[in-house]
C-alpha cells in the first residue's frame, strides 16, 4: 500500500512538473503571444467605422483597429477610387474580397486583381491603391504595426 501511494505521489509530482515547465515555456519570450479569445463574426455583423483616412469621395471606412499596432482589417474603398501616392511604415499583406483592385509603383500601369487576388507592400515604399471595378471594392489587409498613410514625397 506505502509502494502504491508513493508511486502514485511520484506520478503526480511529474505531472505537476510538467504542467510548470509547460507554463514557464509558454511565457518564454520566443513564443508567439496570443492576442485574445478566438472570434467568429458573420459578414452581416461587421461594422465599419472611418479610418481617418480621406479622399475626394469621402473618409475610406474599415473594420478592424489599425491605430493600435499589429491588425487584420476590412478596407473599403468606393468604385473607381485611386490613391495618391503614398507610403506606410509598415509592410502590409492584401487579399481582394470584393471587386477589382490594384496596388502598383507610382506611374506603373495597373494590374487588375480580381476577387481572391493577393498583394504584399513593403513599408516605406510608394505605391497608388486603387478600386478599378463599377462597385465598390473591399479588401483585407494584415499588418504587423499600427497602419498609417504619408503623402509620397
Amino acid at each position: 500500500m506505502f509502494k502504491k501511494k508513493v508511486g502514485m505521489a511520484a506520478v503526480a509530482g511529474v505531472l505537476l512538473l510538467a504542467a510548470s515547465a509547460s507554463t514557464l515555456a509558454a511565457q518564454d519570450a520566443s513564443r508567439p503571444a496570443h492576442e485574445g479569445p478566438s472570434v467568429s463574426t458573420p459578414a452581416d455583423q461587421i461594422k465599419f467605422v472611418n479610418t481617418g483616412i480621406k479622399t475626394d469621395k469621402g473618409e475610406l471606412p474599415a473594420y478592424g483597429n489599425l491605430q493600435k499596432g499589429r491588425h487584420g482589417t476590412f478596407l473599403r474603398m468606393p468604385a473607381g477610387f485611386v490613391s495618391p501616392a503614398h507610403t506606410h511604415t509598415e509592410d502590409y499583406y492584401a487579399v481582394v474580397i470584393k471587386g477589382v483592385g490594384a496596388n502598383r509603383p507610382p506611374g506603373a500601369n495597373a494590374v487588375p486583381l480580381p476577387v481572391g487576388s493577393y498583394w504584399f507592400q513593403t513599408g516605406e515604399e510608394a505605391h497608388v491603391t486603387e478600386c478599378l471595378s463599377k462597385t465598390e471594392c473591399l479588401f483585407f489587409l494584415v499588418q504587423p504595426g499600427k497602419f498609417d498613410f504619408a503623402p509620397a514625397k
